[in-house]
């Protein structure tokens, strides 16, 4: 049986031709001190299996030695994992994803959906809040997707006492920035939002960027129908969420290390997430047997 792509497959584990076409060059390498005892790869699958698997880094499964000792430490499997991190690897990846999906003609942004999600945290640590509606505390991002579960903008972060809607504001910036840098065209795109982001202040920033709002009014406890000009609202549309972001979240949910946060620092977490919606992005180049 010949091999073929499956574009609802999200790899965990990469090969060598994956690993230096998508991945690669955008890896820094080790200015001092001793040489790395493993590859590039055997290090990225490393991490891989810790966002996959959601162990400890203690607890990593990792390779032995003929002598039976292992290959590697887990802890150089952090240091190099924060090392590339810092040096904004992981976010040149997403950021390639795009391009990628962009120069190949995958991109369907004629409608874009957003959505927040919030992820519980055990262990405390920073940019966190109590969210008593969900009866958790953690933090919360807000991504966007376009019509084929590709996220187009890296995420924006709050605790979890956030309110959504003046989230929408700094997650509008990056996806502007991103289709800037990329080339893809957001003009006449419709912005699809569930009613947490209704508001006149976000609407119009959609209608500045020359976007449609397509969100579904919030009636705030109203009694009566608001009077005025109906507003702009496609309920055709509004159903593609289901199979859109909240699949995008739902695939997400295959790397078990995001889905409760247990870092204290909110960056290296959030390395974690952004590095599952770049393999999610590049689903597309993933070929099982």
């Amino acid at each position: 049986m010949s091999s073929k792509p499956h574009y609802n497959w999200i790899p965990t584990q990469i090969s060598q031709k994956f690993f230096d076409e998508f991945i690669s060059q955008h890896l820094t390498s080790k200015e001092h001190g001793p040489e790395r005892k493993l590859t590039d790869l055997k290090l990225f699958n490393y991490i891989l299996r810790v966002i996959h698997t959601g162990c400890q880094w203690k607890s990593l499964q990792i390779e032995r030695n003929d002598d039976g000792t292992a290959e590697i430490h887990y802890t150089s499997i952090y240091k190099t994992f924060r090392l590339w991190n810092d040096d904004e690897c992981f976010d040149n990846i997403f950021t390639n994803t795009v391009q990628v999906l962009h120069d190949r003609g995958l991109l369907d942004t004629a409608v874009i959906h957003g959505d927040g999600t919030t992820t519980s945290a055990k262990k405390g640590g920073d940019n966190i809040g109590r969210n008593g509606h969900k009866h958790m505390k953690g933090d919360k991002v807000v991504a966007f997707c376009d019509r084929n579960c590709n996220i187009l903008a890296p995420f924006v972060t709050a605790p979890g006492n956030r309110n959504e809607s003046p989230m929408f504001k700094d997650a509008l910036g990056p996806l502007k920035k991103i289709a800037s840098a990329v080339g893809y065209n957001l003009k006449g795109s419709i912005m699809s939002l569930d009613g947490a982001y209704d508001c006149k202040a976000n609407r119009k920033m959609i209608f500045n960027s020359n976007m449609k709002p397509n969100i579904n009014e919030n009636k705030r406890n109203r009694k009566k129908t608001k009077r005025g000009r109906k507003r702009l609202f496609s309920p055709e549309i509004f159903k593609e969420r289901f199979q859109t972001i909240e699949r995008v979240f739902a695939w997400e949910d295959k790397f078990k290390r995001v889905i409760v946060r247990f870092e204290h620092l909110s960056h290296v977490h959030y390395a974690m997430k952004m590095l599952a919606f770049s393999l999610i992005n590049l689903r597309y180049f993933t070929v099982r047997e």
